[in-house]
């Protein structure tokens, strides 16, 4: 048996962080460490990227899960009174049920994984997967990216009103 490469080695280490992490995220007790192991899965999830020469997509996992949205929700965790001390009354209540579906689901995937055969390639282009982006973006999708954007502006108003305070005279 041939020995494995190193990105083959680093590949399957940072596959083990994502789904250990992701474990953690889904099975700890506490939330302050489930909010922490999010960060491991999705860090986890930006190295899959870069295997995979998506390297736009990689830096926006880093820039906008990872230093955005993430440290919102340990902000929020973390200003959030005696979050940590917080006794769930029924942690085991549909427990049997859960493993039944995730069973159920694990069995189909991996039926799925050992019937489709996978193509398979020598080496990957080295192109950098921007330019595409860039010209999507500023070419024929531009409407829809920029139709995004109004839909997003006023998502932003909306929730601006909704969570103003009204002021009584």
């Amino acid at each position: 048996m041939p020995e494995p490469s190193f990105s083959v080695v680093i590949f399957y280490a940072f596959a083990v962080l994502t789904v250990g992490s992701a474990a953690a995220v889904a099975f700890s007790s506490n939330i302050v460490y489930s909010a922490f192991a999010l960060m491991g899965t999705l860090f986890g999830v930006a190295a899959m990227y870069v295997f995979l020469a998506a390297d736009f997509v990689a830096a926006a996992q880093l820039l906008i899960y990872i230093g955005g949205i993430l440290v919102l929700i340990l902000f929020a965790v973390m200003l959030t009174h005696r979050i940590a001390t917080v006794d769930v009354s029924n942690r085991s209540v549909g427990r049997f049920p859960a493993l039944l579906v995730v069973g159920g689901v694990a069995a189909v995937m991996a039926y799925a994984v050992r019937r489709t055969s996978w193509p398979t390639t020598a080496t990957l282009p080295d192109a950098p997967s921007t330019y595409a982006i860039g010209n999507g973006f500023l070419g024929p999708y531009v409407l829809p990216f920029e139709l995004a954007s109004f839909v997003l502006l006023a998502v932003l108003i909306g929730a601006i009103v909704i969570s103003r305070k009204e002021l009584k005279s």
